[in-house]
């Protein structure tokens, strides 16, 4: 494949899947599987990692078989369990064995899509070493199987400053490709918006600007995704003629998405009407100058 040939699957791929912007992310995506490459995205919530796992699993024509990280999936649930009913009655044979999720993508040459996997305790993160180094799984009793070709793990996992994640192993990181997504640039996010409701351009921008600046308001750690703007812009729609439509979304779409930095002394209701305020009066400025 050359570079070319790349950069026009990136073109196709984002055609066909509707997706705005993220070329970079989704040749390195493209690149790495390709080449057999396990991937790891990494970047907060609703930067769209799933959604581009999922693009690139469609367009590869693979299975996309998924897996939420959470501390109470064992390696067991992973590779899969002996039947008891069925090994009671005819021994340890192949139909009792029931797969899970890692195994039935190794066996299909499908993509496993391990959401938030620094959310998986350890053992199950090690089950995974196996199948990525040597393309097999081994089950007691059954033996070894042996990965499709084709099989790929595309793994996210959110920053590690985040609440109830761990670090990954140093073995288990120096499996994968890195791949880096952050928030989009505000053109992009408008046009994503703008995709997913039918409103105006400028609508489109009163809805980004509002929740692009919980990003870098002084008294928020943590703010809101794209995936906010399109819910304000959806309410906001449905509010046309109401003059507090704009702050009114807000305030139902904002309080659980962002977090205050510890120690201030406000409600969250009254920064996101701060918010909410200074980008109205951003617009008429920028509508009287025009």
């Amino acid at each position: 494949m050359t570079y070319q040939d790349l950069l026009d699957e990136v073109e196709t791929l984002c055609s066909k899947e509707g997706i705005v912007g993220r070329r970079e992310e989704i040749a390195k995506i493209l690149l790495a599987a390709k080449a057999g490459k396990h991937v790891l995205l990494e970047g907060p919530v609703g930067v769209g990692k799933t959604f581009l796992a999922r693009a690139v699993a469609n367009y590869l024509s693979r299975d996309f078989i998924r897996v939420e990280g959470d501390e109470r999936i064992t390696e067991n649930k992973l590779i899969g369990y002996w039947d008891p009913p069925m090994v009671l009655k005819k021994g340890y044979v192949e139909e009792a064995f029931v797969p899970g999720p890692l195994t039935r993508a190794a066996l299909s040459g499908g993509v496993l899509f391990i959401n938030e996997l620094n959310r998986l305790p350890e053992s199950a993160q090690n089950a995974l070493l196996p199948v990525m180094d040597e393309g097999i799984i081994y089950v007691p009793h059954l033996g070894s199987l042996r990965a499709r070709d084709g099989f790929l793990i595309i793994a996210t996992q959110n920053p590690e400053e985040s609440v109830g994640v761990t670090r990954l192993s140093e073995a288990l990181r120096d499996r994968f490709i890195y791949i880096s997504l952050g928030y989009q640039p505000a053109e992009e996010e408008k046009d994503i918006v703008m995709q997913n409701v039918p409103i105006s351009e400028d609508e489109a921008w009163i809805s980004v600007k509002i929740v692009r600046k919980t990003r870098e308001h002084p008294r928020i750690k943590r703010g809101a995704s794209v995936r906010a703007s399109i819910d304000i812009a959806h309410l906001a729609r449905s509010l046309e003629g109401d003059p507090d439509r704009w702050l009114k979304s807000s305030l139902m779409v904002l309080p659980q998405r962002i977090e205050l930095k510890e120690g201030q002394r406000v409600r969250v209701e009254q920064v996101i009407e701060e918010i909410v305020r200074e980008v109205l009066e951003g617009e008429s400025r920028e509508e009287f100058f025009r």
